[in-house]
């Protein structure tokens, strides 16, 4: 089958540290290829694949733009990307896109089945808004409680797919040892994923804390105003930064447990599987 997959361009596929859904992505794209499918992937600059790479941006959006850019340039990327995916659709026989609501216009021009994968939030109100207008367009969930937002809505779900993870690294690590006594938090800092809360945990558990956290540009303020000042007043908290898929299975694994105080409707959260495949509690 031919298959042309379209990723969002803020990370490469795969991402050199944080990045969930290219993680996602770059696993479905090599294990498609392997099962013998012509894959085309679309995707930001810097992206390494097994399948055909369609570079749509010279380097990836997130670490390369400002928080205005972010806001007003990286839409119409996207919608230029997807535009040049369509205008190739009689090349595919599906178009799967990881692109998000950006792709909903263009699945009725398309000659070619489109089906698009939501790995965001889906409580927000202009959801509500938008969805409706493409009931006939076939969407992807990553978890059921993904969709439970909604559920009153006329929505052509698909199915679910959850997402993956790719064992190798965590067969080939030192998994369950937990000798170091540490909780440790892995993701982004951003006020959605609390890192006060995990700072606070930790003192009340009387445990020493490790962030392994990525800080992008639209989260910066928040990290110099709200946590950067948590973690230097406290001689517990250690912000080890950002760090990519070969550090973090040992990183986790010495941990005595993963801390995950979100403060919104995770649809899925990878860290958590990747945690209890290095053998440590969340």
């Amino acid at each position: 089958m031919r298959i042309a997959l379209v990723s969002p361009l803020y990370e490469p596929v795969p991402p050199p540290k944080y990045g969930g859904t290219e993680r996602v992505i770059d696993a479905l794209a090599n294990e498609l290829v392997r099962r013998g499918h012509d894959v085309t992937l679309f995707a930001a600059g810097g992206s390494r694949t097994d399948a055909k790479l369609v570079s749509c941006s010279r380097r990836p959006l997130r670490t390369t733009m400002s928080r205005a850019e972010l806001e007003f340039t990286a839409p119409h990327l996207h919608l230029k990307m997807l535009a040049d995916v369509c205008a190739r659709a009689g090349d595919f026989d599906v178009i799967h896109s990881h692109a998000d609501i950006w792709t909903l216009p263009f699945v009725a021009q398309s000659s070619t089945p489109i089906v698009v994968t939501m790995h965001g939030r889906l409580d927000l109100d202009n959801l509500r808004t938008v969805l409706p207008l493409y009931p006939n367009t076939p969407l992807i969930s990553i978890s059921d409680s993904q969709r439970e937002p909604l559920a009153d809505l006329d929505i052509r779900w698909a199915g679910t797919c959850y997402n993956g993870l790719d064992l190798w690294e965590y067969q080939h690590a030192p998994v369950g040892i937990r000798q170091d006594r540490y909780l440790a938090f892995v993701g982004r800092i951003t006020a959605e994923k609390r890192p006060d809360w995990a700072i606070e945990v930790a003192r009340r558990a009387g445990m020493r804390l490790k962030i392994a956290a990525k800080v992008d540009p639209l989260d910066q303020e928040y990290w110099t105003d709200e946590i950067e000042p948590l973690i230097a007043a406290d001689p517990n908290v250690e912000f080890v930064g950002e760090i990519g898929e070969a550090e973090k299975p040992e990183f986790l694994s010495r941990a005595a447990g993963l801390v995950f105080p979100i403060d919104w409707p995770e649809p899925f959260g990878l860290v958590m599987i990747e945690s209890m495949a290095a053998g440590t509690p969340v």
